[in-house]
C-alpha cells in the first residue's frame, strides 16, 4: 500500500463525495445517494446522518430527501475570499463591465475538463441566465476552457482532445476533435478564444487566460453576450482585445 493510500480516511472521502453529488441535484434520497456514489445503502445512511448532524445537509421530514444547507457555502469561502487572484480581479472585472456593458466572468480550472465560475459581474439592464459562483462548464464547449487549452503542450492537448465527451449541449456544440483543435490553434494565435452558442443557445462568449508570474495559465476572463444583439464577428472584434487587456491587468497584479 502506498503512503498516500495509507493516509487516506475513507469515511471522510465518502462524505466529501456525497456533498459533491449535490452539485447536480437539488435533493437526493438515501437510495439515490448510494447509487450516485457507488456505496451501500447502509453507508449512505451513515454518511448522510453525519452530514445532517454537522449541519451540512438537511432532511425533509415529509419526503425524507436530503438537500444541502447554507453551511456548505462556507467550505468555499476562504478559497474565494483569501485568494489574491480574486481580490485583484474584482476591480478589473467591474471596469470591463463598465466598458462593454455585458456579463464578465472569472473562471478557473476544475479537474481535467471543466472550468468553474468563481466571480461574475452582470449589467443591471437585463437579467442574465442564473449562473452562481461554483457553476461548472466544460472546457471543450466554452471560450474559457479553449483559452486554457491553447496554453497546453501539444502532447497534453492531444490527450485531452482524444478524451473529450462528445456531448451536444446545443445544436452548435463542436464535438469533432479535429474541428476543436482548429479553434484552439486559432485561440493560440489570437491570444483569446471564442464559443458561438456551444453551451447555451443564444450565447456568444470570448475569453483570454490569466497568467501568473511564471507564465502559467491560472484562470480566464470571459465576456458573455447575447444574440442577436451581438454577432460573433462583432464580439471578436470588440471584446477580444478587451479580454486580453483585462487578463493581463489581473495577471500583472497577481
Amino acid at each position: 500500500m502506498s503512503e498516500s493510500s495509507a493516509l487516506m480516511i475513507q469515511s471522510l472521502e465518502k462524505g466529501l463525495a456525497v456533498l459533491q453529488a449535490f452539485r447536480a441535484h437539488a435533493s437526493l434520497s438515501l437510495q439515490e445517494i448510494a447509487r450516485e456514489n457507488g456505496i451501500t445503502l447502509g453507508s449512505a445512511q451513515r454518511v448522510a446522518h453525519t452530514l445532517e448532524q454537522t449541519g451540512y445537509l438537511r432532511r425533509d421530514p415529509r419526503s425524507k430527501r436530503y438537500s444541502v444547507t447554507v453551511k456548505a457555502v462556507g467550505l468555499g469561502y476562504s478559497y474565494l475570499y483569501r485568494q489574491p487572484l480574486f481580490q485583484n480581479a474584482h476591480a478589473v472585472l467591474h471596469q470591463v463591465n463598465q466598458e462593454c456593458g455585458e456579463i464578465v466572468n472569472l473562471a478557473v480550472p476544475d479537474g481535467e475538463d471543466n472550468m468553474v465560475f468563481v466571480m461574475r459581474v452582470a449589467p443591471a439592464r437585463h437579467i442574465p441566465v442564473y449562473l452562481p459562483a461554483g457553476t461548472r462548464i466544460p472546457c471543450a464547449a466554452s471560450a474559457s476552457g479553449r483559452a486554457m487549452w491553447a496554453q497546453l503542450p501539444p502532447a497534453e492537448l492531444d490527450r485531452k482532445l482524444r478524451g473529450i465527451a462528445r456531448i451536444k449541449h446545443t445544436p452548435k456544440t463542436t464535438t469533432d476533435p479535429a474541428a476543436l483543435r482548429l479553434l484552439i490553434d486559432e485561440a493560440r494565435r489570437d491570444h483569446y478564444a471564442y464559443a458561438d452558442e456551444e453551451f447555451f443557445p443564444g450565447d456568444v462568449n470570448v475569453a483570454a487566460v490569466i497568467q501568473d508570474d511564471h507564465g502559467e495559465a491560472i484562470g480566464a476572463v470571459n465576456i458573455s453576450v447575447p444574440k442577436p444583439r451581438w454577432t460573433l464577428a462583432r464580439a471578436r472584434q470588440e471584446l477580444g482585445p478587451l479580454v486580453i487587456r483585462a487578463a493581463r491587468a489581473i495577471g500583472k497584479h497577481g
